[in-house]
């Protein structure tokens, strides 16, 4: 059977990929650390779980409209409200299989063949892959390290050609953790507006924030941007529902409307009780999020200062979502590898701790470690990250 061309150029989940070789290796036996996953270790709070629990009980298991139960959109709108001052009826939004797939489904109704979307170097694994699957050409522009992994505005505009249909701004970052201040997205939402250019804000870790930075929404700074700018969420970080597959978007009635068409004849409607749950988790407390985060502070605080020490090691302190971005370029080089690739396939190998090289992320100099997994184990990680650095330099 000959593959259609699309799928054939696409490049695997390197996430995915090392997450499951992790597993597969605990299967067998072996003291394996993961550190690649991109989930919250805590399980989906007790009273999501019992909502959607209920929902069966009473008969809610059948289809519902394509772009989510008007209840649950009800209670989007309403976080939307209270957390960025934002409004949006239901016609602007769209709940939808995670929020993977409502990037996936965004892409495939703005783009035609050679559109081209500027993706930000370190950039989440499958923006350039939903990219190319609808026709479209990633545009990378390098996000310095010296300046936190974030662009500038003068790197957009030099980026910018008469094909340039989109920006993503991810903010809270996967993989950097980095947080774009609103004096910055300001900036780059001018740009956008100058250029006429539609702006994609993937705000999944939104609820993820450390330390003294402030998540901000491009699309409350004002109204012109909130018409230029598509909001992409969901549940999955937020509240631990990475499972549920519960993502949205909002933002330009048109656009929403293509989605909810295009969904309509691919997966019909988000899954039902979990609709339910994510009803539950907007509505119900708010206090496991919290929580949830104070753990994740409190492991970023402590596990950060013991990976800086690790030989040739160098790394910004990220300020929210779960992850450590190190260039690990000068411990690789210290250990004798020529690549930091080459660097943590042996961690995998020989000390047995997965973490994800940034190559996938478009960053070959350093690699990522999740630390949603308990201080016990990231501390032994580090420790036996630390003594392979150092056992290779004798």
């Amino acid at each position: 059977m000959k593959l259609a061309q699309r799928v054939k150029a696409l490049t695997p989940s390197s996430t995915l990929a090392i997450t499951a070789k992790a597993k597969e290796l605990k299967a067998q036996g072996q003291d394996v650390i993961g550190l690649g996953a991109g989930e919250p270790d805590f399980n989906t709070p007790q009273h999501i779980i019992d909502a959607a629990v209920k929902s069966m009980n009473e008969g809610h298991t059948k289809y519902t409209a394509t772009a989510g139960l008007p209840l649950l959109k009800e209670e989007i709108s309403e976080k939307f409200k209270k957390d960025q001052g934002l409004v949006y009826d239901a016609s602007e939004i769209i709940v939808t299989n995670g929020a993977k797939h409502a990037l996936y489904t965004l892409f495939q109704v703005i783009l035609d063949e050679g559109d081209e979307v500027i993706i930000p170097i370190p950039y989440w694994v499958s923006y350039p892959e939903q990219v190319k699957l609808a026709g479209g050409t990633p545009v990378y522009v390098e996000g310095l390290e010296n300046n936190e992994f974030k662009i500038t505005p003068e790197q957009m505009a030099q980026a910018i050609t008469d094909r340039t249909k989109a920006v993503i701004i991810n903010s809270p970052s996967n993989p950097t953790g980095m947080v774009y201040s609103e004096e910055e997205l300001r900036a780059l939402g001018q740009v956008c507006l100058e250029h006429d250019i539609l702006i994609v804000s993937d705000e999944i870790y939104e609820k993820l924030i450390y330390g003294k930075a402030k998540h901000v929404s491009i699309a409350q700074l004002s109204q012109e941007l909130k018409e230029h700018t598509i909001l992409i969420n969901g549940v999955s970080k937020s509240h631990s529902m990475t499972g549920w597959r519960i993502g949205y978007a909002a933002g330009n009635k048109a656009v929403i409307k293509a989605m909810t068409n295009l969904a309509s004849h691919s997966t019909s409607n988000p899954t039902t009780p979990a609709q339910y749950g994510a009803i539950a988790a907007y509505s119900g407390t708010q206090e496991p999020v919290e929580e949830m985060r104070q753990a994740f502070e409190e492991r970023l605080n402590i596990i950060y200062d013991k990976l800086v020490a690790v030989p040739g090691f160098e790394c910004i302190k990220p300020q929210g979502a779960f992850y450590l971005f190190p260039n690990a370029k000068k411990a690789a080089e210290l250990s004798g590898f020529q690549t930091v690739d080459d660097f943590a396939k042996s961690l995998l190998e020989e000390v047995k701790v997965a973490v994800i090289p940034g190559s996938g992320f478009g960053a070959p100099d350093n690699i990522r470690l999740s630390y949603a997994t308990s201080l016990e184990l990231l501390e032994k990680a580090v420790e036996r990250i630390h003594q392979f650095v150092e056992s290779k330099m004798k």
